[in-house]
């Protein structure tokens, strides 16, 4: 039976509200991010404490970093601001995380080496590691990545129970391209967002289904429907954020995939059969999203359907014959062994009365249903979960508040 869950969050609330983060620049081109970083954070509900290397006062000012984060920044171990004259404790006992970005291949090396000879290395080092934890996120050439040494680091600095963040991989200041680029403001603090979400779904593989189908009737025309993708993108986030190790299948849409989730792109439903059956098997929990065309059309026309012009011509439209696309919930439901399967029922009436029909027809053990006309397209909605005995809502929230709710009820019940 459904409980209610407390706590829920509410739409457009701060996804980092309470959150103190202790931001580290070290030297590099890659700290005008930072700056843009650093108003996403406090935007997202953060308090955030910016440290500043010498070398990184070579590429940005304390002074900008000050405005954004509405903070003095800090950049001596001898700041006699602090009473005790001991910033390096100060600031990371008062701290949630802290992270580092850029962090430079010097500072990468500092920090394995157990160096402490500049504000913000000593302060990594003198961090309490179970209430502050370590991120970093690279940033230099692409050779400078990819030399053993900096590469045995990073393994190091891992093995120590620091978290990376990147790098990602693009051009690059000098003219290069290839790794070692840090990740762009707004994918960091995906990734930072992500690791304060609790790990329900730790160990887990997750398949999602997302997206509309396009069922093509000629090579111009098709059947598709109006929805976005946005609800099944926000579960596969939800998921990873979760743990999970997440596979997305996805229709036609224009959405951007979730940091850290493997994507497949297809267009129609026998395509989406075809990729997500034979992965089905080799994961704990199949969550089908998307808005599935049950029928296609029998034959797809080799050119345009035109219009005949000619005086005294037939006006009457053509017939289309149409036939069942494959059921692809019913038939990993049908699996055995199998994963969860959770259902997504959109209906313009009767929402209650046909999300219990499909959850006995399709033989599964949860249904979110909502109405589709009112969502579609939306970046917010509302959730009915419906199993065998009882149904609760999901109040209106934004599609990835609600998407983290299903997430945990999910994982309740492994």
């Amino acid at each position: 039976m459904i409980q209610p869950t407390l706590d829920a969050p509410t739409l457009d609330a701060p996804t980092l509200a309470g959150k103190h983060v202790l931001l580290g620049l070290s030297g590099g081109i890659a700290c005008y991010k930072t700056a843009e970083l650093t108003r996403l954070l406090v935007k997202a509900g953060a308090t955030v404490q910016v440290v500043m290397t010498a070398a990184a006062e070579q590429f940005i000012t304390a002074v900008t970093m000050q405005a954004l984060s509405s903070r003095p920044v800090v950049t001596s171990q001898w700041d006699a601001r602090e009473p005790n004259n001991m910033a390096h404790i100060n600031l990371s006992r008062a701290a949630d995380v802290m992270l580092v970005a850029p962090a430079s291949a010097d500072f990468i090396a500092k920090l394995v080496q157990g160096r402490a000879d500049d504000l913000l290395s000593l302060t990594a080092l003198a961090r309490p590691t179970q209430t502050c934890p370590l991120l970093v996120a690279p940033a230099m050439n692409r050779e400078m990545w990819a030399h053993p040494a900096t590469q045995r680091n990073v393994a190091q600095l891992l093995a120590d129970g620091a978290h990376l963040l990147g790098p990602g991989n693009g051009s690059q200041a000098c003219g290069e391209t290839g790794d070692g680029r840090m990740l762009e403001a707004s994918e960091l603090l995906e990734e930072l967002i992500a690791f304060f979400q609790p790990k329900w779904l730790a160990g887990h593989k997750v398949l999602v289904t997302a997206g509309p189908t396009f069922e093509p009737i000629d090579p111009v025309r098709g059947i598709t429907n109006h929805s976005s993708g946005k609800m099944g993108f926000a579960i596969a986030r939800a998921a990873r954020e979760a743990g999970a190790e997440v596979t997305l299948v996805a229709g036609p849409v224009h959405l951007t995939t979730p940091r850290g989730v493997r994507r497949i792109d297809v267009q129609t439903a026998q395509q989406m059969f075809d990729a997500v059956l034979p992965l089905a098997p080799a994961h704990a929990v199949f969550v089908a999203t998307a808005a599935v065309a049950d029928w296609r059309p029998a034959q797809v026309l080799e050119h345009k359907i035109k219009k005949d012009h000619k005086p005294g011509a037939s006006t009457a439209p053509p017939m289309i014959s149409m036939t069942e696309n494959p059921d692809i919930l019913a038939a990993v439901a049908a699996l055995s062994p199998g994963p969860y399967c959770v259902g997504f029922a959109a209906e313009s009436r009767d929402l209650l009365k046909h999300a219990r029909e499909k959850l006995l027809r399709k033989k599964i053990p949860l249904i979110a249903a909502n109405l589709g006309p009112a969502t579609f397209g939306r970046d917010d909605n509302t959730l009915l979960l419906v199993d065998a005995h009882s149904e609760r809502e999901l109040p209106t929230n934004d599609k990835l508040s609600l998407a983290r709710e299903l997430i945990r009820e999910i994982a309740s019940r492994l």
